[in-house]
């Protein structure tokens, strides 16, 4: 059995992932050093190759994620027949929901703007500022990333209430729980619209502008799921004409944003290259690693493997 790796591993966790299935050989490379042939020879990766490379493998067994989001990877004809794909769902809600509370705050206190100013060696004052306590967040989305912000949110005094695809129990720190037939009705509420939402067709361009004439005149978007979630031109228009108030977005549609493209320029947006996850906190390698370990166990014992995708949802299998 070959079992490819392509995550930044240290020699102790190499050790540890290495002793889960011994006999295997192991191949630890960069992503940079990927080849299509590598893929192909492998029965297990761990780590996102290109998912052309894993087209026609006629040996994959098992692909684990090193990312939350599996979009290219449950198309058609992409995993072979019988092979699993599992996610890194649970690796990510800590760094990613901090970030979102830094961009509510970067907004909601126009800190953007006082940094402009600082750039340009003005002292000006910028106005009046809206508060976190007291405000309501919708959380579209309820995943780990989802869940954790809800939970940040809910602590700072914001009352929470939570959109999920499918009815389940609510979580102590959601104040209301809905699905996702409620979202044009929750809207009118929210000051804070967070999405952490996968690119699938159910999500492709949920926000457009009949999402955004429903929203309050003073509230703010947040989108860190998939650029895709959100129609750009709309959100542009929804900006520049007042609609809302202000955005907040790690990801963008198109991806990378072309420097020419408006959306740099719309009253009240803050923008970040979709860096709010990936390895840039230590402990978010750590988990996924983690992860990644435990379902090798899982793999060679024939045990339930954690995070199994649906490849019809693109979301996680939930564990009875």
């Amino acid at each position: 059995m070959r079992i490819l790796v392509v995550i930044p591993l240290n020699e102790k966790e190499k050790e540890k992932l290495q002793s889960k299935i011994p006999e295997a050989e192991y191949i630890f490379i960069s992503t940079k050093e990927i080849t299509d042939e590598l893929v192909k020879s492998a029965d297990i990766i761990i780590g996102n190759v290109p998912a052309q490379y894993i087209k026609g493998s006629k040996k994959l067994k098992w692909l684990q994620l090193n990312s939350a989001g599996t979009d290219e990877y449950c198309e058609a004809g992409v995993i072979p027949e019988g092979a699993y794909l599992t996610n890194a769902t649970g690796a990510y809600g800590l760094a990613i929901s901090e970030h979102m509370l830094g961009l509510v705050l970067e907004i909601k206190k126009k800190l953007n703007l006082y940094y402009r100013n600082q750039m340009e060696h003005i002292w000006k004052d910028e106005g009046n500022v809206t508060s976190i306590e007291g405000s309501t967040t919708l959380v579209v989305g309820l995943g780990d990333i989802g869940g954790d912000f809800a939970r940040k949110m809910k602590a700072l005094g914001s009352y929470t209430i939570g959109v999920k695809r499918t009815k389940g129990q609510k979580p102590e720190y959601i104040d209301e729980l809905f699905t996702m037939e409620d979202l044009d009705a929750l809207l009118p509420k929210a000051d804070i619209v967070a999405l952490s939402l996968p690119g699938t067709k159910d999500t492709y361009h949920l926000f457009n502008k009949d999402k955004f004439n429903l929203m309050r005149k003073d509230a703010i978007i947040l989108n860190v799921g998939r650029g895709s979630c959100i129609c750009t031109e709309d959100l542009c228009d929804a900006l520049e004409n007042g609609i809302i108030s202000g955005a907040g977005l790690d990801v963008t549609e198109p991806e990378p944003l072309p420097a020419e493209h408006r959306l740099w320029d719309a009253p009240g947006v803050v923008i970040t290259p979709h860096i709010s996850g990936f390895f840039h906190l230590p402990e978010t390698l750590r988990r996924i690693v983690n992860i990644s370990i435990e379902n090798l166990e899982h793999f060679n014992k024939q045990e339930p493997l954690k995070n199994i995708v649906d490849f019809n949802t693109g979301y996680r299998v939930r564990s009875k």
